[in-house]
């Protein structure tokens, strides 16, 4: 039987219904796409029952049954004698598939309306996406701040195989005062990554930044926060609470901590000032000579070790240089598994220099700043936005004194990186600058499959993008 009678049975079956239309049949087609595992399954269904039929015959010696077949037999042989076998043979096999078709439509539609009650997606859409994502490339990113969950939002529409490794050396804020009073590691960061992998990404960002206006204690805390601090000490540790806390959020991916330590950052100025404390660092307002962090070589969690050596591409940034993403790499196992991995791995540079961080910074600075803080080079690759913001939002961070990050490719070469240069500039109504999350995303996947690796697979998938 060829695909060309079922189409035309399916098309039958559509003018007679009004209620069925064209989109109802491309929905049926889509079941037949390759990668979804039920075509073998609706196959093996269809043989249980011709076998549960056969063995059934057999068990009662065909008796009752084997009167039954006469009869059918009778029926049939009077039908052939009125229309011909080659006709009446593709018309009744068509009958019978399309009817087992509508009946397995039916139930997952049935399972659909249970699972899916306001039916904004239908199931084959959704196992579709579920298998897409899955079979996307293993991205590490490492960083903090709202930098890293700007890009998780993006990355996830991509891939849900996605790691973040996080920074825990937060001190400011609502992270800060729970550090120093409960002794917890600062989950605000881990909160932002958490809400950036969400499927409900909108309504849960609500929920977790939502900060307390009011209540002894509770003002000034956000949900989020609070809810990772309880998870915290019901589960033992902050790896089981993010754990447990992303299989309750049905996040894409998972988030991590870069180390279980309770880490300080501290920083040598140029000034000769020593400043202890991740928040204190940018309100000195003086250059960084090093940064460093206490205690000096924290262990790093074994699971983030596990996912940077399996990952097909890491990427580090975009976020505060000397706070999010410094951080991170001060754990020596952490760096030391990034430079050892042949995977393609990229920086993803800041558009805007930061006050009391990099004052005056170009990209190459911010290159030799990850090289000294290491002592070496973890990334062969930088990606930098090369258009000027607006006029507007060059006024308003002009008052901040904060300027647009200087592209200066020759130093840039000399340091041994390639420039990937993309627009994936995004500015609010009131000129604040950010990374569109979703041109980030797009730019690093197109970089990733152009980048020769043993994951070729994905280069026809990311480049049409």
């Amino acid at each position: 039987m060829s695909i060309g009678f079922f189409k035309h049975a399916l098309n039958v079956v559509q003018q007679q219904s009004r209620r069925r239309t064209p989109h109802r049949v491309s929905q049926w087609f889509k079941w037949l796409s390759p990668g979804l595992s039920v075509k073998r399954w609706l196959l093996i269904s269809v043989s249980g029952v011709i076998l549960a039929c056969l063995g059934l015959a057999i068990w009662v010696r065909l008796t009752p049954i084997y009167r039954i077949i006469q009869l059918f037999k009778i029926f049939l042989e009077f039908i052939t004698d009125i229309v011909p076998y080659y006709v009446s043979g593709p018309i009744v096999l068509l009958c019978g598939l399309v009817l087992l078709l509508w009946g397995q439509t039916r139930t997952v539609g049935s399972v659909t309306e249970a699972f899916r009650p306001q039916g904004e997606e239908q199931l084959v859409d959704a196992l579709m996406a579920h298998r897409r994502l899955y079979r996307g490339p293993k991205i590490v990113v490492v960083g903090g701040g709202t930098g890293l969950s700007t890009l998780l939002r993006g990355l996830k529409a991509y891939s849900a195989n996605i790691t973040a490794i996080v920074t825990v050396a937060d001190d400011g804020g609502s992270s800060g005062r729970l550090r120093r009073e409960i002794g917890v590691l600062p989950p605000g960061d881990i909160r932002n990554c958490l809400s950036g992998l969400a499927d409900e990404e909108k309504l849960l960002t609500e929920l977790f930044q939502y900060r307390f206006s009011a209540g002894d204690g509770l003002s000034g805390h956000s949900f989020g926060n609070l809810f990772l601090t309880a998870m915290s000490e019901i589960t033992g540790d902050l790896e089981r609470a993010v754990a447990a806390s992303s299989k309750v959020l049905a996040i894409r991916g998972q988030v991590l901590p870069a180390t279980l330590s309770d880490v300080q950052l501290w920083a040598e100025l140029t000034d000769g000032r020593r400043i202890e404390g991740e928040s204190n660092i940018t309100e000195a307002g003086g250059k960084i000579a090093k940064i460093g962090c206490t205690p000096a070589a924290p262990p790093a969690l074994p699971t983030a070790i596990k996912a940077i050596k399996e990952a097909d591409c890491i990427v580090m940034g975009p976020g505060s240089l000397y706070t999010s993403v410094i951080p991170n790499l001060l754990v020596p196992e952490i760096s030391d598994a990034i430079a050892a991995s042949t995977s393609p791995r990229i920086y993803v540079c800041n558009i805007m220099t930061q006050p009391g961080e990099t004052d005056g910074y170009s990209v190459a600075d911010h290159i030799e700043a990850i090289d000294k803080a290491c002592g070496r080079r973890l990334f062969n690759s930088v990606l930098v936005h090369k258009k000027s913001p607006s006029s507007r939002a060059l006024f308003r961070y002009a008052k901040e004194k904060s300027h647009p990050v200087f592209i200066d490719r020759e130093a840039i070469s000399k340091l041994g990186r390639r420039i990937v240069p993309a627009n994936v500039i995004q500015e609010d109504e009131v000129g604040y600058v950010r990374h569109n999350p979703y041109q980030l995303a797009k730019v690093l996947l197109r970089w990733y499959s152009r980048t020769p690796h043993k994951m070729s697979r994905f280069k026809k998938i990311y480049s049409k993008k």
